[in-house]
């Protein structure tokens, strides 16, 4: 059996099966090798490729020879289904204690599977984030004892770890989420070897809880950013513990919030209005920034739902929280980006959703009117989303001239969503391949997926 010529470790692996291959060091052709087994049928290679890119599933007798050469057993081929059976690494668990203790396992699990982890699909489904925003509203959380062993963590130091957060957040937005992940996770790391091994009161606990939180919710938003969603999970899940124990429930709901972002990605809309309400509804009591922020998020998977009414009266009820906040209000840091421009945008792909496409133009338009030049990722999302408003209503060449102006706006802050987004847009232009604009337009396009 042939050996891969080299690693694929820069490649994002997008399915199971490329997992598989790529740990095993298999080919395509191997796997329809080994999925022949004893047989005379045909071992195409180009099967394979349609099983790992196209969603066909194999026949039961090539998964049940595939199952025997990776010590599979066929009760769980059939309990789990293709590709669920597949071993492309361990689960992201979320079973652990709603404790501190819990948290600290939960940590040191995120820590060591994170930074490898290049799945490009999410482990846990619908039903599982759902329960686990299930138990993050009804558990209580635990008092928190102060810690007594190792060298001391006071309110000085926690300040000035507290302090690197909105550098963090500043570089992760303008780098990108493929560049910012790695220091992000390094960060992580030194926050909880403290909580582990460091002496501290229950109010810098609290403090150092927090900041691990917020830490595991920005790595997993660039991990999210970087098309590797498994590792989103893994950040973000713990995140949402940590969170818990230092009795923050607004950051347990933004974390949640980020959540029903992916599943809203995935199209698993149900799971991301499950979510997004699990949000609103423990989140406490938070300022009307804050309240605005969940409610458009939810407002989002209930467009995604289509439920309309729904929507809509959560659009105003955001836009009555937004009219009601105040420079003066005590606003979570994390908020920060969460500005007019950013409302705009949000209403604006609400409308999007709903097939209201002039409505939806209206804000994009406003929202990249407002937003400042400093946010390059969020003006590429936005222009790309604007240019497919113009598509849908009939502006195809400008469309071609938004997507441009996307295009050199990404390539400054990597996205692999917005280049999937891009490409998403290219697909739905009513032109041909052979129009200038359309081949200068797929030449720029070509750079981002390079």
């Amino acid at each position: 059996m042939s050996r891969s010529s080299g690693s694929r470790a820069g490649a994002r692996l997008v399915h199971p099966l490329s997992v598989v291959r790529d740990e095993q060091g298999w080919t395509l052709q191997d796997v329809v090798d080994v999925a022949a087994g004893s047989t005379k049928r045909s071992a195409d290679r180009r099967k394979a490729w349609k099983w790992e890119n196209w969603g066909v599933e194999p026949d039961a007798e090539s998964q049940a020879a595939l199952a025997a050469a990776l010590g599979v057993r066929l009760e769980e081929v059939h309990r789990l289904g293709w590709p669920g059976w597949l071993p492309d690494g361990g689960p992201v668990r979320t079973g652990f204690p709603w404790t501190t203790a819990g948290t600290l396992d939960a940590l040191d699990d995120t820590l060591e599977h994170a930074m490898p982890d290049r799945r490009g699909f999410m482990k846990l489904g619908g039903q599982a984030l759902t329960l686990l925003a299930g138990e993050w509203l009804s558990q209580t959380p635990h008092a928190l004892a102060a810690a007594v062993a190792g060298g001391p963590v006071d309110e000085q130091l926690a300040e000035a770890l507290e302090g690197g957060l909105p550098r963090l957040r500043r570089l992760e937005a303008a780098l990108g989420g493929p560049r910012a992940r790695q220091l992000l996770d390094t960060e992580l790391a030194t926050v909880t070897d403290l909580l582990k091994k460091a002496s501290y009161s229950e109010e810098v606990g609290r403090r150092l809880l927090r900041l691990t939180a917020e830490l595991a919710r920005l790595a997993g938003f660039a991990s999210f950013d970087a098309g590797l969603h498994a590792a989103a999970q893994r950040y973000w899940t713990t995140g949402l513990r940590a969170a818990h124990s230092a009795d923050d429930r607004a950051l347990g709901a933004n974390i949640l919030k980020s959540l029903s972002l992916q599943c809203y990605d995935h199209g698993l809309v149900a799971a991301a209005l499950d979510l997004a309400t699990a949000a609103v509804e423990g989140a406490g009591d938070v300022t009307p920034r804050t309240r605005a922020m969940l409610l458009l998020r939810q407002a989002r998977a209930e467009a995604a739902c289509g439920n309309r009414a729904a929507c809509e009266h959560l659009l105003s009820e955001a836009e009555t929280q937004m009219a009601r906040s105040a420079v003066a209000d005590d606003d979570p840091a994390w908020t920060g980006y969460f500005d007019a421009a950013e409302f705009h945008a949000q209403t604006a792909t609400c409308y999007a959703d709903l097939h209201r496409p002039r409505l939806a133009g209206a804000h994009f338009s406003t929202a990249l009117d407002l937003m400042p030049p400093a946010k390059g990722r969020d003006l590429a999302t936005y222009t790309i989303q604007s240019a497919r408003t113009h598509i849908a209503l009939g502006g195809a060449d400008q469309a071609v001239h938004l997507l441009e102006t996307a295009v050199q706006l990404a390539t400054s802050a990597p996205s692999h969503r917005n280049t999937a987004r891009a490409l998403a847009a290219r697909a739905e232009l009513p032109m041909t391949k052979k129009d200038p604009k359309v081949q200068r337009l797929d030449q720029l396009l070509a750079t981002l997926s390079a």
